[in-house]
């Protein structure tokens, strides 16, 4: 179960349209991912504000990155993004004291 932190980062880069358009097209292509130059040619991101967004989700834990040679493939993280969202799922209707039980550790 990730922590308040780390939903946090995760949300804050999704919070960005471009980076929420990367993740949408990396969950797309599956487990092939996509190099930075497809990435490009699908989103029309120039290639230096391209890596800083693919920064910002290999950051927050969303991508992951593998080199094949001179090529860097991008790939979403599907089981980290679920990780956030059944964390929050989880805590459906369970009532508003087990929140401040938790704030008090």
């Amino acid at each position: 179960m990730r922590d308040t932190d780390n939903i946090a980062t995760a949300f804050a880069a999704l919070g960005h349209s471009a980076r929420l358009r990367i993740f949408r097209l990396l969950v797309r292509a599956g487990a092939t991912g996509l190099n930075i130059g497809e990435i490009g040619r699908h989103t029309g991101l120039p290639a230096s504000t391209l890596a800083h967004h693919l920064g910002a989700l290999v950051q927050a834990g969303l991508v992951w990155q593998e080199r094949h040679g001179r090529e860097t493939m991008n790939h979403a993280d599907v089981v980290a993004i679920r990780d956030v969202l059944d964390t929050l799922i989880a805590e459906c209707c369970i009532g508003v004291e087990a929140e401040e039980k938790e704030d008090a550790v």
